[in-house]
């Protein structure tokens, strides 16, 4: 809720908390699962350990909590403090597909950071047919404009000369695009 000890005390001196009923006095109650609370009446929902949400996001949208200009993929969360959830890597404006949601940050983290090589899929649709060559070099790694380093091997699998399927195990900014920019 964001509020106050101060805050929290004086509303439980005023009664207008309850447990199952029966008014709450003091801060230090302990509570369980199955107890119902209610706050002025109101009965609020308790959040029980992390969430995770998978999310088919539509092109349109970004993958932010918070965006002044477009909008984001929380508009389709319609749970209890979707605020707090965070999106377990980026898909960009333009692009569809998976996105994983969460408040567990270890877990988003261990998933995403570089140095866990957590394998990610994209099935590309390119404007032009893929080049024969793209796959090995792929493969090897390729340099992207603004790198020092090659990418991690990456596997491009073709399925139409216009549609391919790439796992990756980086995530750097707009990795997919500019892979296909630079290499294919």
């Amino acid at each position: 809720m964001g509020i106050s000890r101060n805050l929290v005390a004086r509303e439980l001196r005023a009664g207008l908390v309850t447990i199952d009923g029966e008014m709450v006095k003091t801060g230090a109650t302990k509570i369980t699962p199955e107890q119902e609370v209610a706050y002025d009446g109101n009965v609020l929902t308790q959040i029980l350990g992390p969430r995770y949400f998978m999310l088919n996001k539509p092109i349109g949208y970004v993958c932010s909590t918070d965006d002044p200009v477009n909008p984001t993929i929380l508009y389709f969360i319609d749970e209890p403090l979707a605020h707090k959830l965070h999106a377990a890597g980026r898909l960009d404006i333009d692009t569809t597909g998976l996105v994983l949601l969460t408040d567990n940050g270890q877990w988003s983290h261990r998933i995403t950071a570089p140095k866990h090589h957590c394998e990610k899929t994209y099935v590309v649709t390119l404007e032009q047919p893929i080049a024969t060559d793209v796959a090995e070099k792929f493969k090897t790694g390729v340099q992207l404009n603004g790198e020092k380093e090659l990418t991690k091997p990456a596997t491009l699998e073709v399925i139409t000369p216009t549609e391919v399927k790439l796992t990756i195990s980086e995530g750097k900014y707009h990795q997919v695009k500019r892979m296909f920019c630079c290499g294919g």
